[in-house]
C-alpha cells in the first residue's frame, strides 16, 4: 500500500527554500532563548542573583524554554540534570521531568522523509502514518513487510541535521562568552558536557550509526536474557531504520506488571545485572535507559529499545569504575578518594580529608535503612550544599555513565520503598567485580605475566640508566600530576600577572592628560612593583 500523499503539496524545491527561510528567521529568537538558558545555568552555578541586569529564569520557565528550543537543549538538559552539585533542588525537580517526547512532524515533512528513505519503491505492503512514538530526532511508525512481517520504522525529522548544527554553533558561541566567568573546575566540567553532548547528538541523528550500534549490541549481549530488536539492513539508510516490532509493557507501568504477576524488584535486579555487564564487564553501554526504552514482555523478559545513544568506555575508565565500586562497598575511603581522582570526578589537588568526609557523610545517609527516600534525598542535598566549594569535575568519559546510572536508580526510587544506589545497587555490582576484572587480573595470570615480562623490564631499566648517564632521560607525567602542577603554576603566576598589569597601567597613565593622572600613575606603578616584590621574595 502506498504512503498517502497530500493533494495540494508544494514541489520539493519550494518546500526546501521555505524551510531554509523560516530556519534563518528563527535563529535570533533561538539565540536569545539559548542565552537565557545558559545565563540561568551560570547564575545558579555561581550562586549570583543577577548578571547583565538579568535574573535567572524560574525553574518552570527554564523548563518551558528548553522544551521550546527542542532537540539539542532537551538532551543537554537531561545531561545537566545529573549534576546535583550544580543545581538547587527546585531546578533539579523540573530538569528531571523533561522527557524527549514532542509532537509528530507535519505530514508533508513525513512524506518528504519517507520518499528520501525509501524512494518510489517502498518495501512495505502497509505503513501506519500515525506514529506510535515521537521524539525530537525522529519518530517510529508501525509497518508490514511482505510475508506479514510486522516492523517498527524509525524515520528522522526533516532538516534535523541542520537544526542540530545550528544549535551546536549557538551553544559553543555562548559557552565561549560565559566560561571565563566560571571557576576552572566548573569550566572544565561544562566544556566536557558540551563536547561529549555535541559528539553524541551528531551521531544520534544518523540512522546508519544507530543500526551499527544495534548490530554490535546483538553480537556482544546476545547471550543475555534481554530481547534486542532485529534490524533489516536492506531497507535501512541514514534517514530510516527498519527493525522488528517489539511488544511489551513500559517498565514504569508497575500496576499493569503486577497484575500480570511480574515482580518489579526482580525486574530491577535484571536491569542492574544487564548494566553491570555493559559498563563494568564489556565497557559498551546504552546511555538512555529511560522507561520508554525499557519494555517488559508477558513472560517477564526485558526489551531494550533505541540505540542512538550508545558509548564505549576507555579501558582505564572502566578499571577506575571497578576500583571505585569496590572501595565504596568496602568503605575504604582512602582507596575511594584515589579512585575518584583516577576516574577524574575530583581534581587531583583536592583536599583528601574533605573528600573523605564528604564520602563518609553520604554513605552514612544512604546506608541508613531507617530513613525514607525523601529524607535521604533531603539530607544528601544538605551535604552537597555544604560542600559546593569542593573541586568536583565531570570528565567527558563518565558524563553518560552518570546519566544512565541516574535513570536506573530513578526507576528504583520511584517504585520501591527506600531504594538507593548504595544500599541496593552497590552490593549487586560488587558480586560481579571478579568477572568484570576478567581472568587476566587474577593472581596467577598476573604473576605469570610479570615473570614473562621480566626480561623486557630489565631491558627498560638498562635503557633508563643509559639515558640518565647520557643526560637524555625524559620523564612522562600522568594527568593527575600535570593537573596539580598546572594549578600550582596558575596560583604562582596570578599575582605576577596582576603586578605586571599594574606597572603597565602606571606607564600608560603617565601619558594621559586628565587631572591627577601623574599621581594615579605612580600609585599603579608602585602597587605593581610592591606586588611583584611580595610574590617574588
Amino acid at each position: 500500500m502506498e504512503h498517502p500523499r497530500s493533494p495540494d503539496r508544494p514541489p520539493p524545491r519550494t518546500r526546501t527554500v521555505r524551510a531554509h527561510l523560516l530556519s534563518a528567521l528563527r535563529i535570533p529568537w533561538r539565540t536569545w532563548k539559548a542565552f537565557r538558558i545558559l545565563h540561568t545555568v551560570f547564575l545558579i552555578v555561581r550562586g549570583k542573583e543577577r548578571f547583565l541586569l538579568l535574573r535567572p529564569l524560574p525553574p518552570a520557565v527554564l523548563k518551558n524554554a528548553i522544551l521550546d528550543l527542542g532537540v539539542c537543549f532537551i538532551k543537554l538538559a537531561q545531561v545537566l540534570a545529573t549534576r546535583a552539585d550544580f543545581f538547587s533542588r527546585e531546578y533539579l525537580v523540573e530538569l528531571r521531568t523533561i522527557h524527549d517526547e514532542v509532537a509528530p512532524m507535519p505530514v508533508t515533512d513525513l512524506e518528504t522523509m519517507y520518499e528520501r528513505a525509501f524512494g518510489n519503491d517502498a518495501p512495505f505492503i502497509w505503513f501506519e502514518q500515525r506514529p506510535i512514538a515521537s521524539a525530537s530526532i525522529g519518530q517510529v511508525h508501525a509497518a508490514l513487510l511482505p510475508g506479514d512481517v510486522k516492523v517498527a520504522v524509525k524515520i528522522r525529522r526533516l532538516h534535523i541535521e541542520r537544526r542540530v548544527r545550528v544549535d551546536l554553533r549557538i551553544l559553543h558561541g555562548l559557552l565561549f562568552v560565559f566560561t571565563p566567568f566560571f571557576s576552572r573546575y566548573t569550566r572544565n566540567s561544562l566544556e566536557a558536557i558540551i563536547t561529549e553532548f555535541s559528539s553524541m547528538i551528531v551521531r544520534e541523528v544518523d540512522m546508519n550509526l544507530e543500526r551499527e550500534n544495534l548490530r554490535i549490541f546483538r553480537e556482544t549481549y546476545g547471550h543475555m536474557d534481554v530481547r534486542l530488536p532485529e534490524f533489516h539492513a536492506e531497507h535501512s539508510s541514514a534517514d530510516a531504520l527498519v527493525m522488528s516490532f517489539e511488544h511489551g509493557t513500559r517498565i514504569d507501568a508497575v500496576e499493569t506488571l503486577q497484575a500480570r504477576g511480574i515482580d518489579f524488584g526482580q525486574l530491577m535486579h535484571k536491569v542492574i545485572e544487564f548494566y553491570t555487564e555493559q559498563m563494568l564487564v564489556k565497557g559498551f553501554f546504552h546511555c538512555d535507559p529511560h522507561p520508554g526504552n525499557l519494555l517488559v514482555r508477558d513472560d517477564g523478559q526485558l526489551v531494550l529499545l533505541d540505540y542512538g545513544m550508545v558509548k564505549r568506555l576507555p579501558e582505564k575508565t572502566r578499571i577506575a569504575m571497578i576500583e571505585y565500586a569496590k572501595a565504596a562497598h568496602d568503605r575504604d575511603y582512602d582507596v575511594y578518594v584515589a579512585a575518584c581522582k583516577r576516574l577524574g570526578v575530583v581534581a587531583a589537588s583536592a583536599p583528601e580529608d574533605e573528600i573523605r568526609e564528604f564520602a563518609e557523610r553520604m554513605f552514612a545517609i544512604f546506608s541508613n535503612e531507617n530513613l525514607t527516600a525523601s529524607s535521604m534525598q533531603a539530607l544528601a542535598f544538605d551535604v552537597l550544599d555544604s560542600m559546593r566549594d569542593l573541586p568536583f569535575k565531570l570528565p567527558q568519559e563518565v558524563i553518560y555513565v552518570l546519566r544512565a546510572s541516574a535513570l536506573i536508580e530513578g526507576l528504583g526510587t520511584n517504585f520501591l520503598d527506600n531504594y538507593n544506589g548504595v544500599k541496593d545497587i552497590l552490593p549487586q555490582l560488587v558480586r560481579n567485580l571478579d568477572r568484570a576484572m576478567g581472568e587476566d587480573f587474577r593472581l596467577f595470570p598476573v604473576l605469570k605475566r610479570e615473570v614473562t615480562s621480566l626480561p623486557l623490564t630489565l631491558r627498560r631499566v638498562k635503557t633508563i640508566v643509559t639515558d640518565l648517564s647520557d643526560g637524555a632521560l625524559r620523564v612522562r607525567l600522568n594527568e593527575e600530576t600535570l593537573e596539580a602542577g598546572e594549578e600550582r603554576l596558575a596560583r604562582m603566576l596570578r599575582p605576577v600577572v596582576a603586578g605586571v598589569a599594574l606597572i603597565l597601567a602606571g606607564i600608560f597613565l603617565q601619558g594621559a592628560s586628565f587631572p591627577g593622572h601623574a599621581a594615579l600613575a605612580w600609585i599603579c606603578f608602585g602597587a605593581g612593583v610592591l606586588r611583584l616584590a611580595f610574590c617574588l621574595r
